[in-house]
């Protein structure tokens, strides 16, 4: 009689077995993929620049202009598991391959885009393909890397480049926008995308099928439809008010639907998302963490883009160089910072400090003025958000990956990047809403003859921008005092010991009493 496979097992796999020899062209490979990888990051990013531009074009409010954002990170964040099981079902090149074309299409037809809603469509297409994409990329690199010294160092070009791909993004939204026009900032995928895909037929093996690899689609239905509820509640809420029954309806139907999701997850034949990845402390702290914090930053990094461009009148290049100073304190953080005192002292010790320190940053960005700020503010703020979120997020990464035993460790990876997107896709609706209320409030209050218009719309702007931010920090302080009182690993596990040694160090810390 066949043996049952117990739950989380890895799944048998279809098609060729790997090769007895390393792949001569796999680093090759690994070009391809992270050029895919990058595009993914990329557009994260690159769409913060131009959005100004794009929000005038296409006459759209400031209520709605956050959709732009979020369509995007939602779609990614919330079928991202999904993703990764259709890549099971289909075969890993097949699912990359597809995920390059249909994201080069959706880009295009967001550049392409005459109306808000043919934009905002695009965008959550784009975040759907990229569902589909980025988990095979990762398998993909995982299956084609097997000696363990290549694996890391390719692992290593892979994890600089996604970290290079908010700054290039930046830079790259700021030149096209400047130079040829807002719409660039999406066609620019089109020529990445095909030029990886030539690359993918070329050098991808076939196969990577899972024979008995199944799509929880009521799972994947029940998650989305829930965080689609709540965002669109909160951005509801700027126009018609906190009280009014539509957004009152949208977010009890949200919290009900991530309930039902939650409750389907445990009886599901194979979940998106394993009960045994969030039965830990420690994972749940981290995942817990990045959502409040991402929840917190998304919102403050659109706020920043319109100031500098619309209150202080710079250009989408001067802009995109200004965001540089974040980069810069996020690479300190993780190398210097997380990476040398990672294993030597208790995880909560670098991540609930470094939030305290990205906290400090929004405080000082929730104090700016009409008047010219960039050096006095938000450049000391840019450089203390990064060394913060540097540190916090490295070290969270590794708990939340390092501590899984090896069958969910796709898993985890996944629902990590999920907290964040959904984290990101919530704040940006949530912080957007605060904004534009205050901002609309502001004006009411302070109208009248005689009354300089545009000097008027300039104070209001900044002060919905301002009281947004401060709630931005309320939501990283809650990030940071979760980390404090759920994460209390004396040390962040070792990747790939299966949460064994925090463990073994728990187990010396508080032995046990008989």
């Amino acid at each position: 009689m066949a043996e049952s496979r117990r739950p989380g097992a890895p799944l048998a796999h279809s098609g060729p077995p790997p090769p007895a020899h390393p792949d001569p062209r796999r680093w090759w490979v690994l070009v391809v993929i992270s050029l895919a990888q990058l595009m993914v990051v990329l557009d994260m990013t690159i769409v913060n620049i131009a959005l100004p531009s794009a929000q005038t074009d296409l006459h759209i409010s400031d209520g709605n202009r956050q959709w732009v954002i979020t369509a995007y990170t939602l779609a990614f964040g919330g079928l991202l598991l999904l993703g990764g099981r259709i890549s099971d079902l289909v075969g890993r090149k097949l699912a990359f391959c597809t995920g390059l074309l249909a994201f080069a299409g959706a880009s295009a037809l967001g550049g392409a885009a005459v109306s808000s809603g043919m934009l905002f469509g695009a965008r959550a297409l784009q975040g759907a393909f990229a569902a589909l994409l980025a988990p095979a990329a990762l398998s993909l690199l995982a299956t084609t890397f097997t000696e363990p010294r290549e694996r890391s160092r390719a692992f290593g070009v892979f994890g600089a480049i996604v970290g290079a791909g908010a700054a290039i993004g930046l830079l790259a939204g700021g030149f096209l926008t400047q130079y040829l026009n807002w719409r660039w900032s999406l066609y620019v995928n089109v020529p990445i995308a095909l030029v990886a895909f030539l690359g993918a037929l070329a050098l991808l093996h076939p196969g990577g099928r899972r024979e008995d690899a199944h799509l929880d689609v009521p799972g994947a239905v029940l998650g989305c439809a829930g965080m689609l509820a709540i965002v669109y509640g909160f951005s509801e809420a700027e126009s018609r008010s906190w009280g009014d029954s539509l957004v009152l309806s949208m977010l009890g139907a949200g919290v009900a639907l991530l309930l039902a999701f939650g409750l389907w997850q445990s009886r599901a034949r194979v979940p998106l998302l394993p009960i045994s990845v969030i039965r830990d402390r420690q994972r749940i702290g981290a995942f817990l963490t990045i959502l409040f914090v991402t929840i917190g930053l998304f919102g403050v990094f659109l706020f920043l883009t319109y100031y500098m461009q619309r209150v202080l009148g710079w250009s989408p290049v001067k802009t995109g160089v200004a965001y540089l100073p974040i980069t810069v304190g996020m690479i300190i953080g993780s190398t210097q910072v997380a990476a040398r005192l990672l294993h030597r002292v208790p995880p909560r010790t670098l991540i609930a400090p470094g939030l305290l320190v990205a906290a400090g940053g929004l405080a000082i960005i929730a104090q700016v003025g009409t008047e010219p700020a960039y050096v006095s503010h938000v450049l000391p703020a840019m450089l203390l958000l990064g060394l913060g979120m540097g540190t916090a997020m490295m070290t969270s990464v590794s708990l939340a990956t390092g501590s899984v035993a090896p069958q969910d460790a796709g898993a985890a990876s996944a629902t990590f990047n999920t907290a964040q997107q959904v984290g990101g896709s919530i704040g940006t609706a949530l912080l957007n809403t605060i904004a534009a209320s205050v901002t609309t409030r502001y004006l009411t209050a302070h109208a009248g003859p005689g009354v300089d218009r545009r000097a008027l719309a300039a104070q209001a702007t900044v002060h919905g921008f301002n009281v947004a931010s401060w709630w931005a920090m309320a939501s990283v302080l809650l990030g940071a005092l979760v980390a404090a009182l759920v994460v209390n690993a004396p040390r962040a596990p070792v990747p790939g010991d299966g949460g064994r040694g925090a463990r073994r160090a728990m187990d010396e810390k508080e032995p046990h009493v008989a």
